[in-house]
């Protein structure tokens, strides 16, 4: 099992920057794939960017491609989530979420989900 908290969000205008963090604690971290989702207020929870443990592949939601970057640093058992040019549309309750790797597959269903963080952005 593993433990999630998040850290890193704020207010900031349109174009700015923010990075979250997500420290995982309770379980060998490298053991899990990682994913960063968001809710905005009225709409359902998407995914946002997504990295497996290892070889540290990578997936972008169209709406944040070469704008965020998803990383990690094993040794912190830290998720990161670097976002640039943010827009008013990326507002929203971010979430580092978990799930264990399954015979060398990341399952599509996260588990594990920290308090969430929130962003906002102003124009």
């Amino acid at each position: 099992q593993v433990q999630l908290v998040e850290s890193g969000g704020g207010s900031v205008q349109a174009g700015g920057s923010l990075r979250l963090s997500c420290a995982a604690s309770g379980d060998t971290y490298s053991n899990y794939c990682m994913g960063w989702f968001r809710q905005a207020p009225g709409k359902e929870r998407e995914g946002v960017a997504t990295i497996s443990p290892g070889a540290g592949d990578t997936f972008y939601s169209d709406s944040v491609k070469g704008r965020f970057t998803i990383s990690q640093d094993n040794a912190k058992n830290t998720l990161y989530l670097q976002m640039n040019n943010l827009k008013p549309e990326d507002t929203a309750m971010f979430y580092c979420a978990a799930v264990r790797l399954r015979y060398g597959v990341c399952p599509r269903s996260f588990n594990y989900w920290g308090q969430g963080t929130q962003v906002t952005v102003s124009s």
